[in-house]
């Protein structure tokens, strides 16, 4: 029931609920683009690697997250945001326009560009709700939001596996286009009032501003640390996903779409009790608690029962989230106004960029080592960042900014 009435109480938002649904209709697309972009890829090439990078290629403007971060602290956040989606329909129309010949190179740019967008739509959405949004609701929104985007997962892929087949790749790309302008449409109807930023010149050091917060809060750090430690700890577990389903579980490799499903509902059930638990226990410790069940769910993968793989992957789902729900939560809430962009773009540079990391280095350590040596590693390291969060030297929420806006080295 509490769940229910936190539903309630974020749609009754209107900027929320706008948010949602915009991330609702984008998400759709965005996720069927996800797969199909390497399934397009492989059918052109051939190439097993070249596939594999289409991800890497999406992944890879978050390390410019702080870059991008300064420019949603320039602009507001409403007109952002719709010029981004349309930016981006604009973007993935171009694959419609080449021949097949240069289709591979330019699908390549264009996901560069499709994670530039995905960064600078994350920051502004964040400056924007944590500006207009009652913050007492930022939990359940967080929660929502995590919910809508595994919910997409556990459906869009398929439904853009099946159009590449069934179509080929040009109708994805069009399905794709078409959600990020119906999203446009929906986030006009934002009420917003938004001042333009105060800063009109760029200084040295602004592109730093969000590592500053980070670094200096007592509240934000630990969060931000454990997030980015606890995803480098996923990555290692992604990475031995299709060991533990052909060495452990003796399936082929299509049951891992079965394991990532588990995984996916365990994620849409912690979004929508996200909020409520948020009012009901400190960010450390909901956050701990969720990187503790990961890592429970990460050790117990080393059985070979099906049942209990099931059931650890839904764990690993529902645990994830918490971290990173908290984490983006905190900043929302701590954060001033004028470095939000950036404190967000940097925060989610740091909770993401070391889940890559970690799955090149965990498919030479499954290559070299037994899964289970990766699977307990993971659960040890787990369990620690868990212990260390909470039992660490605590910060308190304020529930309003904290401080002044970081001031550059030369001002």
């Amino acid at each position: 029931m509490a769940s229910i009435a936190a539903v309630k109480n974020v749609l009754r938002d209107r900027t929320a609920a706008l948010c949602l649904a915009g991330v609702l209709v984008s998400g759709f697309g965005t996720s069927a683009m996800w797969l199909t972009a390497g399934i397009w890829v492989k059918s052109l090439t051939g190439s097993d690697s070249l596939a594999a990078l289409t991800v890497c290629a999406m992944w890879a403007p978050v390390l410019a997250g702080p870059a991008l971060g300064a420019l949603a602290d320039r602009m507001p956040g409403k007109p952002l945001l719709i010029r981004v989606n349309l930016a981006l329909a604009g973007v993935l129309a171009l694959l419609l326009l080449v021949d097949a010949a240069y289709r591979v190179p330019l699908l390549f740019a264009v996901l560069v560009l499709y994670g530039i967008g995905g960064v600078l739509l994350d920051a502004a959405e964040s400056s924007l709700v944590a500006r207009t949004v009652d913050a007492r609701l930022l939990g359940d929104f967080n929660g929502l939001r995590m919910t809508a985007n595994e919910g997409m997962k556990l459906l869009a892929p398929l439904a853009g596996a099946g159009l590449f087949a069934r179509f080929g790749g040009e109708v994805v790309v069009a399905l794709d286009a078409v959600t990020f302008v119906l999203a446009a449409l929906v986030l006009t109807r934002l009420r917003v009032r938004e001042s333009a930023p105060a800063a009109t010149t760029w200084r040295r050091g602004d592109l730093a501003a969000g590592a500053r917060v980070l670094r200096g809060s007592p509240v934000l750090r630990p969060l931000v640390l454990a997030a980015a430690v606890t995803m480098l700890l996923a990555g290692l577990n992604g990475a031995a996903i299709y060991a533990v389903v052909d060495d452990g579980l003796g399936h082929s490799p299509a049951y891992t779409g079965v394991l990532y499903a588990a995984q996916g509902a365990g994620s849409v059930a912690v979004g929508l009790l996200a909020g409520p638990l948020l009012r009901r226990l400190p960010e450390r410790v909901f956050a701990a608690g969720g990187i503790a069940l990961f890592a429970a769910g990460a050790g117990a993968r080393a059985l070979p029962y099906d049942a209990v793989a099931l059931a650890a992957s839904a764990a690993i789902g529902a645990g994830l989230p918490c971290v990173l729900v908290a984490a983006t939560t905190a900043v929302q809430r701590e954060t001033p106004a004028g470095v939000l962009g950036r404190t967000a773009a940097t925060a989610g540079a740091l909770m993401t960029a070391p889940n890559a990391v970690a799955l090149a280095f965990g498919a030479g350590l499954v290559a070299v080592a037994d899964v289970r040596v990766a699977l307990a590693l993971v659960a040890v390291g787990g369990l620690l960042t868990a212990a260390r969060l909470v039992t660490g030297r605590r910060g308190r929420l304020t529930g309003t900014p904290t401080g002044p806006v970081p001031s550059s080295p030369d001002a």
